[in-house]
């Protein structure tokens, strides 16, 4: 009989989870991360992994018969996710938090913690599948509903997580999930799902930065030929592709295209100049293979929800190089390039 530790957020997803592996004859048990020190308690109330999140959770594995735990990663989450979502930003980039907490938290400490309590496999409520290819090799692939598909958040996956890990509602609609969940007498069946940033619940991104790195100080707000229109309110106010709340006038309209931390300048371009045909990236992992040694054509996602689009693909010194068949609009530093070929996810990397 294999152990499974579920990670439960107190969600439906990862409390279904719990009961598909339950029906599969799996000896099953739940965990919460705590995430949030009492320096941060004004966030957690309204977010997941929340003090009411961990409730949830613990009353449904309550429910579903399984031993629950909880365990403290305060710390970790600091330094890998918060820290990392500030740093990011103070340098021009825009960060993507939930897949550095997939990589290192979710997928990284907890399965480390589950394997040293002596559970073959973790568990969690994302929506994707993990197949295994005839050679043996680990593969993640799209779910079935692409609406809740979430692979491009877990490309950075291992082989060694990929084995270890199950999706167990990845291959279900959402629909089927509270269905399966309200049948179990689940509380949280309708519970409404989290669509801020789990620390920032508010969405005050600069509000939270400028709390844990001071005030940020304005600067010139630029044409891409150096021309001055404006005065911007610290560059951590913006994102790239942002076209509302930047206060400038032009004969048309402007979009931020970039943020010069050197000059501390944000630079605006018009529509046209928004669109991009390359990109370069680190920090890459691949899944159907370690190494990529020629080009490679294939899909590139480079938002979360986006469509992806055909592209070739370049191995470089420090990464890959992604060139698109056809303009790509707001490609943005710090953001994830996901590469597809048909549902299969290929690998991904940080965009540079």
């Amino acid at each position: 009989m294999e152990k499974v530790l579920v990670a439960m957020s107190g969600g439906v997803d990862s409390s279904a989870a719990v009961k598909v592996l339950l029906s599969q004859g799996c000896e099953v048990a739940g965990a919460t991360m705590h995430l949030y020190t009492n320096e941060d308690i004004e966030v957690r109330e309204k977010t997941c992994c929340s003090l009411s999140d961990v409730e949830d959770a613990r009353l449904a594995a309550l429910r579903l018969g399984v031993d629950f735990y909880v365990f403290n990663f305060a710390e970790e989450f600091k330094k890998r996710v918060m820290d990392n979502f500030v740093e990011t930003y103070l340098a021009g980039g825009t960060p993507n938090p939930c897949i550095e907490c997939n990589k290192h938290l979710k997928f990284g400490s907890f399965l480390e913690r589950a394997r040293l309590m002596g559970f073959d496999k973790i568990a969690t409520g994302h929506y994707a599948v993990i197949e295994q290819s005839p050679e043996g090799r680990w593969l993640l692939k799209r779910s079935p509903d692409r609406e809740k598909d979430q692979s491009y958040v877990l490309y950075s996956l291992t082989q060694e997580q990929l084995a270890h890990t199950l999706f167990p509602v990845g291959a279900m609609s959402k629909s089927e999930t509270r269905r399966l969940a309200g049948e179990s007498g689940l509380a949280n069946a309708d519970k409404a799902e989290s669509q801020d940033i789990c620390f920032i619940p508010n969405g005050h991104y600069a509000d939270f930065i400028t709390a844990r790195a001071g005030e940020q100080p304005h600067g010139d707000i630029t044409l891409l030929d150096g021309t001055v229109i404006g005065e911007h309110r610290g560059l951590i106010n913006y994102t790239v592709g942002q076209r509302k709340g930047v206060r400038v006038s032009y004969s048309e309209p402007l979009f931020v295209y970039g943020k010069d931390t050197e000059r501390n300048a944000l630079i605006m371009a018009t529509a046209a100049q928004m669109q991009f045909m390359s990109l370069e990236a680190g920090d890459v992992n691949f899944i159907p293979f370690d190494t990529l040694t020629e080009p490679l054509r294939c899909t590139a996602q480079t938002r979360y929800h986006q469509k992806d689009m055909p592209c070739t693909v370049y191995p470089t010194e420090n990464g890959i190089r992604v060139i698109f068949d056809q303009p790509q609009r707001a490609i943005s530093k710090g953001q994830a390039v996901v590469l597809y070929d048909g549902d299969y996810v290929i690998g991904g990397a940080t965009i540079i």
